[in-house]
């Protein structure tokens, strides 16, 4: 059988801790490894408890998630992180998953749900639709809008043909087995394709393809 996936869960509410605890408990193939208040106590969690997936809360009083997240995507092999948030519209959220975040869930999301999203996560799929981003998109101040179409216009011109036509169908949501049926080539190409992609642009997940493809204006 596979290990269980291991869950590190980050928020200064004790509460919340527990609930999500509570949550994962009466799951075999997932284990809470740890728990931390702080993101200021993140990199230490991550280093005694070797955690899959990170539950990152956004808002905690010494260092928020954001920066939690960015500096721990910034390290050799890092878990991946799920930013949890209680609005939809957070103004961190998508700066979190520009971070390297692979998704994010509403605190108030059902428990069934959050193991779904954990496993999906940890089996290396981003859990963020595109109509979700597009909502995010939409709440978001329009500052710097030009600025980011003009860098993500720029890195997709990096790419070949083939890759831009994979990153596209990335930002639209669709899953390595539907970008092969629509594209005529076989998974393991996509798989392929994606890798390269990642490569040449710096990312380090399918989630910041896919919203650099929302920045360039390609998803529709």
């Amino acid at each position: 059988m596979d290990a269980p996936v291991r869950v590190l869960i980050v928020d200064d509410d004790p509460l919340v801790r527990a609930g999500l605890t509570m949550v994962f408990g009466g799951s075999p193939d997932i284990a809470v490894v740890g728990e931390a208040g702080d993101g200021s106590e993140v990199a230490a969690a991550v280093d005694a408890y070797a955690p899959d997936v990170v539950l990152m809360d956004i808002r905690m009083p010494t260092l928020d998630g954001l920066a939690a997240t960015e500096r721990l995507r910034a390290r050799p092999d890092p878990p991946e992180v799920i930013v949890l948030t209680t609005f939809d519209a957070d103004e961190y959220v998508l700066r979190a998953l520009r971070a390297g975040a692979s998704g994010f869930l509403l605190k108030h999301t059902p428990p069934a749900e959050i193991l779904r999203a954990v496993a999906r996560v940890a089996a290396g799929e981003p859990i963020l639709s595109p109509t979700v981003t597009r909502r995010l998109i939409a709440h978001l101040s329009s500052t710097g809008a030009a600025a980011r179409q003009h860098h993500a216009t720029t890195a997709l011109h990096q790419l070949s043909e083939r890759e831009r036509e994979v990153a596209v169908a990335v930002g639209r949501g669709k899953s390595n087995a539907e970008i092969a049926g629509e594209l005529f080539m076989s998974v393991a190409t996509v798989k392929a394709h994606i890798s390269r992609i990642l490569t040449k642009l710096d990312l380090n997940n399918r989630t910041q393809v896919a919203l650099l493809a929302h920045d360039a204006g390609l998803t529709g």
